[in-house]
Order: C-alpha cells, then sequence, then structure tokens
C-alpha cells in the first residue's frame, strides 16, 4: 500500500509574503512622501498619517535599551516565523483556522525585521486617536502580527474538542 502525502498548509506563505510586500510598499511611501513627526488627518478627529520610528516592540517596548533590542527582536522574530512556518508545515492545507493566522504573523514579524536591520528600526505611520487619547503609532505589519495572535488565540478557543 502506497500513502499519498496530504498536502501541507506550506502555501500559506504566499500570504506571508503578500504581506511583508505590502507593508515594505506602505514604508517606503512613508518615508518619500510623509514628513516625520506630522500629524496629517485622514479622518479628522480619529485617524492621522504620522511618520515616526520605532526601535522597541509593541508599544515602544524596550526602546531606550541602547541597542542590544534591535538583534533580540529580530531574531526573536526569525525563531518566531521558523517555528510557525514548522507547523504550517504539518498542518493540513485546507487548515485555515490555523494557516491564516500563522502566515500573517511571519509575514508581519519579517516586515518589521526587514525595517530594524535596513534603517535600526521601525517605521510607524498610522495613529489613531480619540480627543487627547492617542493609540501608539503602527503599521501593516503590527496589523498583521496583532490580527495573527487574535486568530491564533481566538480559533484555538473555538476549537472544536477532539475527544480523549
Amino acid at each position: 500500500m502506497v500513502l499519498k502525502p496530504r498536502p501541507n498548509a506550506l502555501s500559506w506563505l504566499l500570504l506571508s509574503l503578500l504581506v511583508l510586500a505590502l507593508d515594505q510598499l506602505s514604508k517606503q511611501w512613508v518615508l518619500t512622501s510623509l514628513p516625520e513627526y506630522t500629524a496629517i488627518p485622514v479622518i479628522e478627529g480619529f485617524w492621522n498619517w504620522y511618520r515616526t520610528y520605532n526601535t522597541g516592540a509593541a508599544f515602544s517596548f524596550l526602546s531606550d535599551a541602547g541597542g542590544w533590542q534591535k538583534w533580540f527582536f529580530t531574531v526573536l522574530a526569525f525563531g518566531i516565523s521558523g517555528l510557525l512556518a514548522v507547523w504550517l508545515s504539518r498542518t493540513p492545507r485546507g487548515d485555515w483556522r490555523t494557516a491564516l493566522p500563522f502566515a500573517l504573523v511571519i509575514g508581519g514579524a519579517i516586515g518589521n525585521v526587514v525595517d530594524r536591520l535596513l534603517h535600526g528600526h521601525v517605521i510607524d505611520f498610522i495613529q489613531w486617536h480619540w480627543r487627547d487619547h492617542y493609540w501608539p503609532a503602527f503599521n501593516i505589519a503590527d496589523m498583521a502580527i496583532v490580527g495573527g495572535a487574535i486568530g491564533i488565540a481566538l480559533f484555538g478557543l473555538l476549537a472544536p474538542k477532539k475527544p480523549v
């Protein structure tokens, strides 16, 4: 009896490439079109384009750590992306609830790594606010990472339980 290999979910890495491309194209636009540290309203009172830089992680965590954090977050992103890619290789191709969030996290993580390696910091440019309350600026890679993380948690909690 010959067993046919089941197709895995590595083809979802195409979504990771799409996220990476959109992220880098948007950041190139930001670098060539937006002034630094100047709010440009998109939706008055809620959304601005605001070019800024982050040497740390989410919410500028470790942004003033002296430079070692660039390499720490780079290694961390490659490690997590590699682990998720291995998990994709073990995931059936049709299992989109697992594959989609993994692919989003990989694309976003690599997008921010490219920034760290090219510029020494991550380029952020989307700023949401309500009156005087501002959410930290973010980018497309950040949206993919957060969306993927929410998907991993949500689909993990809502997954049908396998019989023991």
